[in-house]
């Protein structure tokens, strides 16, 4: 399938808007990270499409029960799409961004080519864009599913997701990010747009492999009395990052941010979040918890930002570590930037190790140590687990959490 012309002209636009220079850990944005480390040269751009749905993302999606959606995307390109019946009789789209309404101008409305290099990159690379259109006043009772795939090796993909809730519309969905054991670089970005009243519950799994380099960016905009529930589960990858940029832009919009988060062996687990309030009276709560055990290490930065016209905004960030190992780190560093009066924001941070407190209480109870420390640092995710916005995902995230509690964090 050939592209559009209007797709060919902007690829063609944004490659040609000057050079790509990789970002610095100078930047406060990118300090921690290990951006030095990576070569563009050492990948290859996909340019050839390909075909069938792999097997495992086939599993996947039986496993997630009844769908009103889903889409599947290998390498890139989208392999298979549907949408109940019903719902596009409501003029409900998910599918190739190409063949969905508006095409041309669902692109770019939110991110306009990202907040950093990789989104300009994605720009001028990706190969489909998947787009989730709910028309004004519709409530999609199942929940979408998007599987982003990749299993080829040495490969440089660019996904794009964008997702629009109209006015009063209601919708919930799980972008999948899974792989083969490949050792690939992926730079995804996606773009949520809510409208007045809409409700919008995204949840974002990266389960991608061992081998693979993942900068990813999630950019979203929330109109007048709208709501986006947005949570994550960061535990693929040699080095993963997200940055998560929410936009407050009408009075009474809310934002609601999660995350939980892994690391075993020398993974390095990377978030940067921003919570943007542009409009009077607008909320956001941001509750990030993560773990890291054997070498690996995380890192949290996160900005909340009251401009001057945003009053009565409430605003709170909130990321919890635990350190399993003493060969593990973590970085917490939440920040404030307040431009107004008549506000209430917090922030908060720890890293530490499992409580001994806890550990006692469950030992003088009969229960082994051992035992013990797995028993709590499950239970620590619960919180955020419990409201995942899509339920049938949750048991696949609790048994990747086992799966590494099995192999041993110390």
């Amino acid at each position: 399938m050939s592209s559009p012309q209007w797709l060919v002209d902007r690829r063609s636009a944004a490659a040609q808007t000057g050079e790509f220079v990789m970002p610095s850990t100078d930047e406060e944005v990118w300090r921690y990270s290990r951006v030095a480390d990576l070569q563009l040269t050492d990948w290859t751009v996909v340019s050839d499409r390909s075909e069938g749905v792999p097997a495992e993302a086939a599993t996947l999606l039986e496993s997630l029960g009844h769908l009103a959606g889903a889409v599947v995307v290998r390498n890139g390109a989208v392999v298979a799409s549907r949408v109940d019946d019903a719902l596009a009789a409501k003029g409900v789209y998910v599918g190739s961004i190409v063949d969905g309404p508006d095409a041309e101008s669902a692109l770019g409305v939110v991110a306009d080519g990202g907040p950093d290099v990789f989104g300009r990159l994605n720009d001028a690379n990706f190969l489909d864009g998947v787009l989730v259109h709910v028309p004004a006043g519709v409530t999609v009772d199942a929940p979408v599913a998007i599987i982003d795939w990749i299993d080829i090796e040495g490969a440089a993909v660019y996904p794009r997701l964008v997702v629009r809730v109209g006015a009063d519309a209601d919708v919930r969905v799980l972008d999948w990010h899974g792989s083969t054991d490949v050792a690939a670089f992926i730079a995804p970005l996606v773009e949520l747009d809510v409208d007045r009243a809409g409700r919008l519950s995204y949840g974002n799994v990266q389960l991608r492999g061992p081998r693979v380099w993942q900068i990813a960016s999630q950019v979203s905009r929330v109109r007048n009395d709208g709501t986006l529930t947005s949570s994550h589960a960061g535990l693929g990858c040699d080095y993963g990052r997200m940055r998560t940029d929410c936009r407050l832009v009408g009075r009474g919009a809310t934002g609601n941010l999660s995350a939980v988060y892994f690391g075993h062996d020398s993974q390095t687990l990377d978030f940067r979040t921003f919570q943007k309030h542009d409009a009077p009276d607008t909320n956001s709560n941001l509750l990030f918890k993560g773990a890291v055990g054997g070498h690996s290490r995380s890192v949290y930065t996160g900005l909340i930002r009251v401009e001057k016209e945003a009053r009565g905004t409430n605003a709170f960030q909130t990321n919890r570590n635990l350190k399993l190992s003493d060969t593990a780190w973590a970085e917490s560093v939440p920040n404030l930037e307040i431009e107004t009066n008549d506000v209430k924001c917090s922030h908060a941070s720890t890293v530490g190790p499992v409580d001994e407190e806890q550990v006692f209480y469950l030992e003088s109870r009969g229960v082994p140590t051992e035992i013990a420390e797995r028993l709590i640092v499950a239970g620590f995710f619960d919180e955020v687990l419990e409201e995942f916005p899509v339920a049938a995902a949750v048991p696949l995230i609790a048994a990747a959490i086992d799966e590494r509690l099995d192999a041993g964090v110390n």
